[in-house]
Order: structure tokens, then sequence, then C-alpha cells
């Protein structure tokens, strides 16, 4: 892997970091500290400019009408996404575009015409669900939901829960058991409109995050045409699985992001207070978690890079991917806590937003798959067939 940038990857890298800094920061000053959307009116304006950058829908595909931005790239870009307050929540709240529910550009073109496309116009919102009360770090063997047919319609029954945003989505895509018998290879993943018959959020899970909440579903004799399966009958688990590992990607940038700005706050900080009558700079303790900072930062990004390049070379990446979602979420909690302790009683105010990063970087820990799964994936690829 090349790791020297390009002249158009440093320029678009500080459009971005401009972007960032002049736009969206200072709007922060007049948010509640755990907003997660802007108001309406800023909104329009920063979506405008992002696309006369052409920079909007980064993760859009270039026929869908994306940008044509290769992989390492979008991952830098996503670096520097994260660098405010709402940085690893809501990057840059959603100013750039995105491609919503990726599966669906894989779905039939009646499919793309109902569901796909108004997503990606910003007219229709969606939600992946996977996980289940009964466990979310082995979801192929803990889905309990179950699809019968029943003509040329399945009817659905069973419960979801950690399901994102599904309060306020317009349909989903939910993932039930087909045959109960094959494993991984009896689920299949089913487009489902919330307005369904059948369809229930049954209630609000508040999380460590103020700003974020998940959802529990539950779906009592929901009836879903043939027509809505994504994919095919009982091959429902790849189409999660790739969603998975890939996201692991701009998953761990966010990551990295908000430990970069944290380390330049911190840098920033500590040659000016002043403690017993030195700069905090001058004390070993501090220059170390500085040091320490540093090396947490630079493993974390190499590793992401090398997975964003193996990935958008066509190359097998899942071990790479869980390293990175690893390295770099357990590595940004250590950044943000050091540098919470070098600021004090500042560290923990919302003045700042390091308590905001801290809870949030606790989470990510969780979400896309826990700190032991993400082992569990890479000991697979290390040692093969005798952990599979």
């Amino acid at each position: 892997m090349n790791l020297e940038l390009t002249q158009e990857q440093n320029l678009i890298i500080a459009m971005v970091r401009r972007f960032v800094r002049e736009e969206i920061v200072p709007l922060e000053l007049n948010l509640d500290p755990d907003a997660d959307e802007l108001a309406s009116e800023d909104q329009a304006r920063l979506i405008e400019k992002t696309k006369a950058m052409g920079l909007y829908g980064l993760d859009i595909p270039p026929e869908y009408g994306g940008p044509e931005i290769d992989l390492v790239t979008r991952t830098l870009i996503a670096v520097e996404m994260a660098q405010h307050r709402a940085g690893l929540y809501a990057p840059c709240y959603g100013t750039f575009g995105g491609a919503g529910l990726a599966q669906l550009f894989e779905a039939t073109d009646a499919q793309k015409e109902r569901y796909l496309y108004p997503t990606l116009r910003g007219e229709k919102r969606g939600f992946f669900g996977l996980s289940e009360p009964s466990g979310g770090s082995d979801p192929a063997r803990a889905i309990q939901t179950k699809a019968v047919r029943d003509g040329n319609d399945w009817i659905i029954n069973g419960s979801k829960l950690w399901i994102s945003g599904a309060d306020r989505a317009d349909f989903g895509l939910v993932f039930a058991r087909t045959s109960p018998d094959k494993g991984r290879g009896g689920v299949t993943c089913f487009i489902v409109d919330t307005d369904n018959p059948g369809f229930h959020v049954r209630r609000i899970v508040h999380t460590l995050r103020s700003a974020h909440y998940a959802t529990e579903l539950h779906f009592e004799d929901m009836r879903i045409s043939n027509d809505n399966i994504l994919g095919e009958v009982n091959k429902g688990f790849a189409i999660a699985n790739d969603r998975l590992t890939r996201q692991r990607i701009p998953y761990a940038a966010g990551c990295i992001g908000v430990a970069i700005k944290a380390q330049e706050m911190a840098l920033d900080y500590v040659p000016q207070r002043e403690t017993f009558g030195a700069p905090l700079a001058t004390r070993q303790s501090i220059q170390w978690m500085l040091v320490d900072n540093d090396i947490d930062i630079k493993q974390s990004l190499w590793i992401t890079l090398e997975a964003a390049s193996k990935a958008s070379q066509g190359l097998g990446f899942r071990k790479e991917a869980a390293m990175a979602k690893l390295v770099a979420t357990e590595a940004g909690g250590r950044v943000v806590d050091r540098c919470m302790q070098m600021f004090g009683g500042l560290g923990v105010a919302k003045d700042l937003p390091f308590e905001r990063w801290y809870r949030e970087m606790r989470i990510r820990r969780i979400g896309e798959g826990p700190s032991e799964v993400q082992r569990h994936v890479i000991a697979r690829e290390l040692l093969g067939a005798s952990l599979r």
C-alpha cells in the first residue's frame, strides 16, 4: 500500500477539513451538546455546499449519481468528517449525504423504484433489522424471527432489538429465518414497510448516548409479498455479513477522527495550562500521554487504510476490517480518556466535547460487533477451518 497521498487526495482532505472547521464547528456553539441534527435551513444550505464541492453522496456508486471517489480517499474523508462534537454519531450532520441502505443497490428494478431512489433523494428513510433479543453478536444463529410461506406471501413473526431509527423509518430490511435447519443458510432478507399491519415499534431503548436511542420491534402475523425479498430465499445472511464487514471501515475511521481532534485540543492546551509554576507540557506524565495518543492514532489509521486499500482492490479484507474496528474503537477510547484527564474538570464538563466522545466511544466497542467478536473473526481468519 502506498502511504503517500496524491495531490488530489490532499486537496480533497483540505477542503473537507475547512468545511468542518468553518461550517460545522461554529454551528455547534449554539446547539445542545447532545444534538444530532441541524436546523433545517442550515442543513439545506450546507447540503448545497457539499454538492458544489462535488462530495455529496460519497457512498453512492457513480452510476447512481455519486462522486467517483475510491474507498481509501472516502476513508480519509470519514476521518475528517468526524472531527467535531457530534462527529461519532452524526458526522457533519448528514450534510454529505449517504447511500442509505447500500444493500438496495442489489435490489430488483421494481424494488429500486420503490425504495432505493426515494432514499437517495431523501424522500424515504430505512432501517437495518438484524439483531434480536436472543443475541446480536452471533446473528446467524441467534435469529429466531420466522417467516413462513403462504402462497405468494410470507408471514413473519418475531422481534428485533437494538435497531436504530426504526421509529422514524418508512421501511426496513428485516432478516428472518425461512429454513430452521440450515443455520446461516436459512436466513432471508425482506423489505418491510413500517405501515404494514403487524409491524410494531414495541419500545424506545435509551442508551449511554443522550442523543442516540435504539428501538425494539415486534412482528405479529406480518404479511410480506414474495416480491419484497431482497436477493434470494435463504441467502439473506450473505447480504447482512457483507454490510457488517464493509461498515467496519468507516466505523473505525470515525473513531480515528475524534481521536485526532482530541489530541489536537490537548496539544493546544497543555503548553498554556500551568500547575505549580510550570506548564503541563513540561510534566513527563503528560508527555507520555501525548506520545501514547500519537501511537494509538497512527496504528489505527494505517490498519484502517490497509483494510480500505484491500477492499478497493477487490481483495479479501475481512481480517483487516475486523482489526480496524477493534483497534480504532479501543485506541480511540484510550485517547479520549487521556485527553479528559489532561483537561481535568474541563474534560468532564459539557463545555467541551470530551464527555460526549467518551460516552459514544464506549458504545463503539460494542456496536457493529463487540471487540471480542472481532478477535474471534481475526482468529478464525488466522487459523482457518479449525475455528469455523
